[in-house]
């Protein structure tokens, strides 16, 4: 598997076909711009914030943890950021019918694995792990709706939403262009996972400059 770049002069492999995508037509740089150009919530917010915003945020705060081995600290990380990457093969999909929503949960399943492959990701989380991703998620979200939101605006854990209802961060965030959540994206996959480098482009080149999340 060639690794990717997350820069370069050649043209993006933007996320297209979702039904066979494997690691070597990932493109973390196309992928970042894909997730920093999508609303939250299909758009149902007066405050606009980004799907890449969203998961940088969470990324860094299971960084922030307590309790958590270098390793398993830097996997989890990890694990956040691209939590979100198959909405950008899965777009505009809204399942009308159980089969239709079956059907996407197996194509998302495929875009997972081929994310984590391309990411140097050897498996899934085990469940401790994964649920302490789901926890520290929909604290993100209650988060979102404390700070950016209407009350009731949607989401299990935020204010009007069904549910359990989780309590916000103590962080607050704010909204951030697409470009900055992108730059922001990508300096953190830099970060956990380093340089990927992708067929046909520049390995040499750098990436986008460090931005603030939120």
């Amino acid at each position: 598997m060639k690794r990717k770049s997350l820069g370069g002069d050649g043209p993006l492999n933007w996320p297209d076909d979702p039904k066979n995508v494997t690691g070597a037509d990932v493109d973390f740089e196309a992928l970042a711009h894909v997730l920093a150009n999508t609303c939250r919530r299909g758009g149902c917010t007066r405050h606009y914030h980004s799907v890449a915003a969203h998961a940088v945020f969470v990324s860094e705060e299971i960084e922030a943890l307590d309790g958590l081995a270098g390793e398993d600290r830097r996997r989890l990380a990890l694990h956040a950021l691209i939590a979100d990457a198959p909405s950008a093969w899965l777009r505009g999909a809204a399942p009308g019918s159980q089969r239709a929503a079956d059907r996407t949960g197996r194509l998302a399943t495929g875009i997972e694995a081929a994310v984590r492959e391309a990411a140097g990701l050897d498996a899934e989380l085990d469940e401790e792990q994964a649920e302490l991703l789901r926890f520290v998620t929909r604290m993100a979200a209650a988060t979102e709706s404390r700070d950016l939101f209407e009350p009731g605006s949607g989401g299990a854990g935020g204010p009007g939403g069904a549910g359990v209802a989780f309590p916000p961060l103590k962080r607050r965030i704010r909204s951030i262009a697409p470009d900055k959540a992108a730059e922001a994206w990508l300096a953190r996959f830099r970060a956990l996972a380093g340089e990927r480098e992708a067929p046909g482009r520049e390995s040499g080149d750098k990436g986008a400059a460090d931005a603030p999340a939120s």
